[in-house]
Formats: structure tokens, C-alpha cells, sequence
């Protein structure tokens, strides 16, 4: 994951959401000595979701909650973003899979759920892949293109998550899709901060734009990057 050297009152700011302008400096001399905190590591936890009911349709999937769970495979990050384990997948093409984020602090403490604290903490959150190159589902006749498809059920405080548009991507569902099968694909999963009132503007099939950057401005807080190598009835 990218993580940019910030301050330890700089790292609480931005986990609560709070602007810089909500301080005032002592003097202008006041300085802190930037230090590389907040991120010890990061696991991305893919589970397939099987069933006769699970299939894609256009930019999301139907019947995921009626799907059986297989075995999960566990990516695990570095503080760099560096997969130190299964950083290049072997997965099913026509499988969807459940993908959940875990990150934990130097304190070892697992914070993923602090991005989706309750509306107002999420609202400046989102999720992309970035790169491969993908056919979208939404491209194809056939139905045969990926999907990613962000879909809390309810924000750490209980309270429930409405709609599309509140999505943040702690827990996705993902498929490939055997548009995209063959080749291995380089992947980055970004979790990015954004300015104020861009993430009701994105859309389900905006999370693999290459022009991500200028489109939703802010900046990212996570970039987690690994390989997918996607087959026909092959996976581990």
C-alpha cells in the first residue's frame, strides 16, 4: 500500500475525517518531524461464492446472499503494498468471489472498519481496481466481462448502508470473466479519500478507470498491488 509520511496527529486527522483548518498552530515555528506511521499490513481475502442462483448481470451480480462459500485465499501486503503472499492468483474466469479487506496498524490493531465508521466517515471513501486492462461486463453481449461491485450491508455502527452510491469496498464481490481470461493481469487495489461530494458520483462501472485520478479527486490511502491469472475451471 502507497503510504505517505504523516504526523501521528495528521494520521488521526484523516482516519476522523477532520480538516487541517480545525487547528491552529501555536507558533510558526511549531513543526513535527514526519515519521512513517499508521500501516504495518494489509490482506485481501478472496472466497468464491457458488450457487445456481449467483450470476453477473450488467454491473453487479444477483442471488450472492443464497451462494455457498469455498475455501478463501489470502493475499497479504506489506506497508508498502508489496504481496508478500499469493501475490499472483490463479482463479476461476466464471467465478465470483467475495473480496474483503483487512489492515492493521503498528499497534496491530485492525482498523479496515474505521474507512466505514459510520455515513459520514465512509462518504469520503472508495475502492477501485486499477489496471488489466478489463473487459466490463457491462462491454459484453454475453455477460462474460468483470464485475466489481461493492457491497456493505451496514456501516460499523450497525446502521444500514443505502444504496449504491454508499458502497465503499471493505467487502466486495469480484469476477474477471472470460473476456478477460488468458493473459496475467497487474492489478492495484486503491482505497482513495475523496473530496468532498465526488463519491456520489461514481458510478458502478467506474471502478477500473484509468483516469480515476482527475475524475474523482483526492487521494489514496491504500494501494495494494498483485497479479491475476485468470483460467477456465482452474484455481488455487
Amino acid at each position: 500500500m502507497k503510504v505517505k509520511k504523516v504526523s501521528k496527529v495528521a494520521l488521526a486527522m484523516a482516519i476522523l475525517g477532520i480538516g487541517a483548518s480545525s487547528f491552529t498552530s501555536c507558533s510558526n515555528n511549531d513543526t513535527v518531524e514526519p515519521i512513517n506511521e499508521g500501516i504495518k499490513s494489509a490482506q485481501l481475502i478472496l472466497t468464491e461464492v457458488s450457487g445456481e442462483t449467483v450470476e453477473a448481470h450488467g454491473d453487479h451480480f444477483h442471488g450472492l446472499d443464497n451462494g455457498t462459500e469455498g475455501t478463501p485465499i489470502v493475499i497479504t501486503f506489506d506497508e508498502t503494498g508489496r504481496a508478500t503472499e499469493n501475490g499472483h492468483l490463479h482463479i476461476e474466469a466464471d467465478a465470483a468471489y467475495k473480496l474483503e479487506l483487512k489492515v492493521w496498524d503498528h499497534q496491530d490493531r485492525a482498523i479496515q472498519n474505521d474507512f466505514i465508521a459510520n455515513k459520514s466517515t465512509a462518504d469520503q471513501y472508495k475502492a477501485f481496481i486499477i489496471g488489466g486492462a478489463f473487459t466490463l461486463n457491462t462491454e459484453t453481449a454475453d455477460e462474460s466481462g468483470a464485475i466489481f461491485q461493492p457491497r456493505e450491508a451496514k456501516y460499523a455502527d450497525g446502521t444500514a448502508v443505502n444504496g449504491k452510491y454508499e458502497m465503499t469496498g471493505v467487502l466486495s464481490y469480484f469476477t474477471v470473466g472470460h473476456a478477460n481470461e488468458g493473459a496475467t493481469k497487474q492489478v492495484t487495489y486503491v482505497l482513495r479519500k475523496l473530496e468532498s461530494g465526488v463519491k456520489a458520483k461514481i458510478e458502478r462501472v467506474d471502478w477500473n478507470r484509468t483516469d480515476y485520478q482527475t475524475a474523482f479527486p483526492g487521494e489514496n490511502v491504500l494501494e495494494l498491488k498483485f497479479e491475476i491469472h485468470a483460467e477456465e475451471g482452474h484455481a488455487h
